[in-house]
């Protein structure tokens, strides 16, 4: 039986699910289309207005446990899964803002979940930095303080963000975690290159040399961002945006057919048929995933493999969508600064995570000697 605390927990989950539907039916249908090179400030602020930032906290800092609680898990879903449909760049940046409140939630003493409650409340874009530029980020002590030194590249949000969570390497070649702000403009840098998609989301580098940081900037201990199952079991969010993306995509490719009046031809009709198939079956494996990773009877090594099934998974469904749509539609796929060919790159940008094989192969290895986990994780 549920205390009345619980209900009335489930009856704000409710009413946030409720308005995260009214926002992104909004969006849905003014069927706009993003700039591609220019961030989607107008979506991040809407976020912020209905609450977002707000709700990924705990009930103790005053948010709705969306990283927390299976019920929370399922709306957090949603959330990512419709930011996804209207940006990918977007749906990446909100993607690595949970990551951080779920680390910090993790790992964080009582003291830094406070001071990062009131961070949020006030509106920041946090992000997670944890690929090194050249020369790589690393820490020593100085003073009572640490000093840094080197770069992260493969920044998301470089502009936005203004407080990253990064790792750092210590003289004795431990890496640590550190909650590190990112507002001066001087330390921005170009990205690696122009990347083929996801430009929107302003991907470029931060320089860290002689940033000065106190102790209480340090999150937990050496290796616990490597920790297992958070490491693996977070590649669910990132599954759930790129379904966004995978539902995006077949709603264009529905509408240019009837546009063409060809949506009734017998071949077309298979097309999209296959497309709600793997639509559907990317939906159903990003529903086991996040139940997994916020499963409290499964193993770490048993989370670790589903998520890591479930993302290739969706990975596999989202390419195969893009070859049926390109098949579709032919050429006019191809044209640059068609809403189509823009969500195709954009897909086919974020679905590069790394150690596709090593991911696969670690799942079947555990899948070699024990059943697929029970329904009622």
């Amino acid at each position: 039986m549920r205390t009345s605390d619980e209900k009335t927990s489930l009856k704000d989950l409710s009413r946030f699910r409720a308005d995260i539907k009214t926002l992104f039916d909004k969006w849905k249908a003014a069927s706009c289309i993003p700039a591609e090179n220019v961030f989607p400030m107008e979506f991040l602020k809407a976020l912020r207005e209905c609450g977002v930032l707000n709700a990924l906290l705990s009930q103790a800092e005053g948010g709705l446990d969306l990283c927390r609680s299976a019920e929370g898990g399922l709306v957090l879903s949603t959330l990512l899964r419709r930011t996804g449909y209207v940006s990918l760049s977007l749906g990446r940046c909100l993607e690595g803002h949970v990551n951080v409140v779920r680390l910090v939630e993790l790992y964080g003493t009582a003291k830094q979940r406070r001071a990062f409650a009131l961070r949020l409340r006030a509106g920041i874009l946090a992000g997670i930095w944890v690929t090194d530029g050249v020369p790589p980020v690393t820490i020593r002590q100085e003073n009572g303080e640490y000093r840094l030194a080197g770069s992260k590249g493969f920044a998301s949000g470089i502009r936005q963000v203004s407080l990253a969570l990064i790792t750092a390497t210590t003289s004795q070649g431990l890496s640590i975690m550190l909650l590190v702000p990112t507002t001066e403009a001087d330390r921005k840098r170009p990205g690696p290159g122009a990347l083929m998609g996801m430009q929107a989301s302003g991907t470029g580098a931060y320089d860290f040399t002689d940033v000065m940081i106190p102790p209480d900037h340090i999150l937990g201990s050496s290796g616990d961002y490597l920790r297992q199952p958070e490491f693996s079991a977070g590649a669910w969010r990132g599954a759930a945006v790129a379904l966004g993306g995978m539902d995006r995509l077949i709603d264009l490719f529905r509408q240019e057919l009837v546009a063409r009046g060809r949506a009734e031809n017998s071949h077309q009709l298979c097309r999209i048929g296959e497309a709600l198939i793997l639509q559907k079956t990317a939906a159903m494996w990003v529903e086991q995933a996040a139940k997994a990773a916020y499963s409290t009877r499964m193993g770490s090594e048993e989370v670790v493999a589903t998520v890591n099934l479930a993302r290739l998974a969706v990975e596999r469904a989202a390419l195969e969508l893009i070859t049926l749509v390109q098949r579709g539609l032919g050429l006019s796929a191809f044209v640059k600064g068609k809403a189509v060919e823009q969500v195709m790159r954009d897909l086919m940008t974020y679905l590069r995570q790394p150690a596709p094989d090593e991911t696969l192969t670690e799942a079947a290895r555990w899948f070699v000697n024990h059943d697929w986990p029970e329904e009622s994780l």
